[in-house]
């Protein structure tokens, strides 16, 4: 399949990302720009950054249904292959920016964050969701995808049941990927390259441990060459 590596581009600095996507693009399916950097730079910063490349825009839309409906209508011009929403927006919410999506000629696919991968168990029940995160990411993973969304984000500790319960169609993507040896951060749920592909990941997603390398290009291209 394609390159299943996706780069996370995490700063608000066009000329950095844009040195870091140069350097990583070649290594890579997709490079990822998030919340911190489209809300610094807006879409000229996206362009500048992408130089472009296939791009999945990690923004996390949650809001009512005609306000992210709104938003995507919005993003489309970019040109993004991914954009993300919270599933736990609701039915409606997800299928209102499934259907703006599919006005695109090039539609983006619309992936739903399940549980984020820094929340555990103890931490969802701080706000309030009961039953752990396994059975969460299962009822926000059905309501998307029986709404119109793509695919999911979603720890890579989630990729064998949702496999079961929803077979091979949904594109899954799992951040919180750390190679051997990689401090795990904020992470809370995490697996390495290897063990995330042998799940059945589609795309994993890889940040600090490659833009934090001193040689950015030769760690996405090693990470890149171990999960062929």
């Amino acid at each position: 399949m394609t390159q299943r590596l996706i780069a996370a581009i995490d700063t608000p600095d066009v000329a950095r990302a844009a040195a870091l996507v140069g350097a990583v693009a070649p290594h890579c399916g997709l490079v990822k720009l998030g919340l911190e950097f489209f809300l610094s730079q807006g879409a000229a910063g996206y362009k500048a950054a992408a130089q472009g490349n296939p791009v999945f825009l990690d923004l996390k839309l949650h809001d009512i249904p005609n306000t992210v409906a709104g938003a995507v209508r919005s993003l489309l011009p970019l040109g993004a292959q991914m954009l993300t929403i919270h599933a736990g927006g609701g039915a409606a919410m997800v299928a209102a920016a499934a259907k703006v999506a599919a006005e695109a000629a090039h539609p983006p696919k619309i992936l739903a964050v399940t549980v984020l991968t820094s929340l555990d168990a103890r931490a969802l029940a701080e706000i309030g969701v009961a039953g752990g995160t396994t059975q969460q990411v299962l009822r926000l993973a059905r309501l998307a995808l029986e709404n119109g969304a793509d695919g999911l984000v979603c720890s890579a500790h989630e990729i064998a049941v949702l496999r079961d319960a929803f077979g091979a169609k949904p594109i899954l993507v799992v951040p919180g990927i750390r190679p051997k040896g990689s401090a795990i951060g904020d992470q809370a749920r995490v697996m390495t390259p290897e063990e995330a592909v042998h799940a059945g990941a589609d795309y994993i997603v890889v940040g600090r441990p490659i833009t934090g390398a001193e040689n950015p290009a030769q760690v996405a291209a090693a990470i890149a060459a171990s999960i062929l």
